[in-house]
């Protein structure tokens, strides 16, 4: 068991907003993972803070926060705005790695759902920055026209019964020209509900962000 050494709420301000989020530092970590939330999810997602905290007992810093206020998300079509949450991501990124406490560290990004593709839009236009990518039940076709210039190594982890999103996968997999990889979980659907799928998509996660980050 890792022992937190910092945690606090950032907020981040975007587009004449405050975003907020949650950083968490645990002690000796050098590298930090930022959460790009799904349509319909937040921070406050279980799933997502279930992986951030495999992450943290890993010494892999997280940070949690909505692309969307309260009110945007309540307008189904601002989670489908791949260009907006690619932006405020973008600004987010920024904004962290300004941060003196996070200074130097190797930065990667988990998306879930609509998440996915802004973070393969983001990676793709800080090259330099972004060392790796996670998808789990992610739309990275969203962001199929990108996929080829993205260069951070990228792992997509999909449900085995979630087929629609498995087949956009595979589409979005087979024009990545970065390292990469595709991992089917068993049995699983697309909010990985099913005992022990989490468990194994978080696994899965971690190693990739231990490997590369």
């Amino acid at each position: 068991m890792t022992t937190t050494h910092f945690s606090k709420i950032i907020k981040i301000p975007i587009e004449g907003k405050k975003l907020e989020g949650e950083l968490v530092i645990p002690y000796q970590s050098r590298s930090l993972v930022i959460f790009s939330h799904g349509s319909g999810s937040s921070r406050f997602s279980s799933r997502n803070n279930f992986v951030a905290n495999e992450l943290q007992q890993q010494e892999i810093s997280t940070f949690l926060f909505d692309l969307l206020t309260k009110e945007e998300d309540q307008a189904f079509v601002n989670r489908f705005n791949i260009e907006l949450l690619f932006r405020r991501l973008i600004t987010a990124t920024n904004h962290l790695i300004d941060l003196p406490e996070c200074k130097d560290f190797s930065i990667g990004y988990f998306g879930a759902s609509t998440g996915a593709a802004s973070a393969l839009y983001a990676a793709s236009t800080l090259p330099s920055q972004i060392k790796a990518i996670v998808s789990r039940g992610g739309r990275p076709d969203l962001a199929i026209a990108i996929a080829p210039k993205v260069k951070a190594p990228t792992l997509l982890i999909v449900g085995e019964r979630d087929e629609e999103v498995l087949i956009l996968n595979k589409k979005t997999f087979d024009v990545l020209r970065c390292e990469k990889a595709l991992k089917i979980v068993p049995h699983a659907t697309h909010l990985f509900e099913e005992p022990g799928t989490l468990a194994i998509a978080s696994m899965l996660a971690t190693e990739w962000f231990k490997k590369y980050l």
